[in-house]
C-alpha cells in the first residue's frame, strides 16, 4: 500500500512538473512582436531572442522615472561576461531564474553605465538635472535609463572620463568585494589573480596591492607586461608555467576563468587560505548547468576542508562605488580599457568579448 501511494505521488509530481514546464515555456514571451511604434523613443539594445545573432538596435519608448527614480542620459557603457550569459541564457538553468524560459522577459541588455542625470523624481534629494553619474542599471545598453537614486549610482568625478566610469560597476565591486569580503585579504598575504589580465583581473591587481598585499598575477605572455604595469609583484605565464605546480602558498586565490581544479587549486592554498571563484568561471560554459557545476562542488569541498572556498558575484553599494572612484581619482586605481565601440557595433563588441581574450574592458560609447 505505501508503495502504491508513494509511486502514485511521484508520478504526479512528475506529470505535474511537465505540465508546469510546458506552461511556462511556451507562455514565456516578451513585447518585441508588439508594431506600436513609440511616441517619445529612445535607441538602445535589444535581444527579442537568445542567441549573439538575435542582438539588434532599436527604438523603443524612452523610460519615465518615478518618484524615486532619477533618468540618466547614457553616454558610455561597457559589457561583462554578466551580460553575454543573459544573451545566450547561458546555462539554461538561469532562464527559469530570469523569467525567460523560451524567449527573454527583459529584453535590455546592458549593466554597466555613466551618464548625466537629465531629470529626477521629486523625492530624490541626492541627485540634481546636470549632475555627471555611474553605476549600474539592467538596460544600460541604450541611450536613456531610470535608476533608484539610492541604489547603485554615484557621482562621478569630474577627472574621470565617462568611459572610465562606465568601465567600473560590475568589474570593480567584483574585485574588491571578492578581495575585501570574501577574500578577507590583509596586508602582507599572499595573493594569486588567475585571469590578471580581464575585466575584473585588471582592477583586482591594484586593489590586492592597495591592500598591501604580495600580489601574484595569471595572464598569457601578450599580457605579462601589461600586468606588471599594473603592480602586480610575480606574474606568471599559463603558457609556460602552470602556477598550481608551484612551491609557494597562497592566502588567497582569485580565479576569474576556472581552468584548473578545485583539487589542484587547494594544494597552493595555505591551510586557513581562501579560493574565490569569480560568477562561475568562463563566459562560454554552456548546457543546461554549465559554470554552476564548480560553485556547488566548491561549496561540497568547504563542508570537508579547513579551507574556504566558494563562488562570488559583486553586490549592489553606492559606497563601495565611490570608493572605487575616488581612488580612480587619486591615482592609485586606473580602469583598463582594451576597445571602444559605438552603440550600433555591441554586436561586434560582444562577439571579442566571447572570445576570452579581452585586455581589461570592452567599452561602448553614445553620442
Amino acid at each position: 500500500m505505501i508503495k502504491r501511494i508513494l509511486k502514485w505521488t511521484f508520478l504526479l509530481i512528475l506529470i505535474g512538473g511537465f505540465v508546469w514546464f510546458e506552461i511556462a515555456y511556451w507562455s514565456s514571451t516578451n513585447n518585441c512582436d508588439q508594431k506600436i511604434a513609440p511616441t517619445n523613443p529612445m535607441k538602445a539594445i535589444v535581444y527579442c531572442d537568445y542567441g549573439l545573432n538575435n542582438l539588434k538596435l532599436a527604438e523603443i519608448e524612452k523610460p519615465t522615472p518615478t518618484d524615486e527614480q532619477v533618468l540618466v542620459r547614457v553616454r558610455a557603457a561597457s559589457i561583462n561576461p554578466y551580460d553575454w550569459h543573459f544573451l545566450e541564457g547561458s546555462p539554461k538553468v538561469m532562464r527559469g531564474m530570469i523569467g525567460g524560459l523560451r524567449k527573454p522577459k527583459d529584453i535590455r541588455l546592458g549593466v554597466d553605465f555613466a551618464g548625466v542625470v537629465e531629470a529626477a523624481g521629486k523625492n530624490v534629494t541626492q541627485f540634481k538635472v546636470g549632475d555627471e553619474v555611474f553605476g549600474g542599471r539592467q538596460g544600460a545598453l541604450g541611450e536613456y535609463v531610470c535608476v533608484k537614486a539610492d541604489r547603485a549610482i554615484a557621482h562621478k568625478p569630474a577627472e574621470l572620463s565617462f568611459e572610465q566610469a562606465a568601465s567600473i560597476n560590475i568589474a570593480g565591486l567584483t574585485a574588491l568585494q571578492g578581495l575585501r569580503d570574501k577574500g578577507k585579504v590583509q596586508s602582507g598575504q599572499k595573493v594569486l589573480i588567475n585571469g590578471a589580465s580581464g575585466g575584473v583581473g585588471t582592477f583586482a591587481v591594484q586593489l590586492a596591492k592597495i591592500m598591501s598585499a604580495d600580489v601574484t598575477g595569471v595572464c598569457s605572455t601578450r599580457n605579462v607586461d601589461l600586468v606588471k604595469s599594473l603592480g602586480a609583484d610575480h606574474v606568471i605565464d599559463y603558457t609556460k608555467e602552470d602556477f598550481t605546480k608551484g612551491d609557494q602558498k597562497y592566502d588567497a586565490i582569485l580565479d576569474n576563468v576556472a581552468n584548473r581544479s578545485l583539487s589542484e587549486c587547494r594544494k597552493v592554498l595555505t591551510p586557513n587560505g581562501r579560493f574565490v571563484l569569480i560568477g562561475g568561471g568562463g563566459a562560454n560554459e554552456q548546457g543546461w548547468i554549465g559554470p554552476l557545476a564548480l560553485p556547488f562542488k566548491a561549496m561540497i569541498y568547504s563542508w570537508f576542508v579547513s579551507q574556504k572556498m566558494g563562488m562570488m558575484m559583486a553586490e549592489t553599494s553606492q559606497s563601495d562605488l565611490t570608493y572605487l572612484a575616488e581612488l580612480i581619482q587619486s591615482g592609485k586605481l586606473k580602469p583598463v580599457i582594451d576597445r571602444t565601440y559605438k552603440l550600433s557595433e555591441t554586436k561586434d563588441a560582444m562577439a571579442y568579448l566571447e572570445e576570452g581574450h579581452a585586455r581589461g574592458k570592452v567599452v561602448i560609447t553614445l553620442d
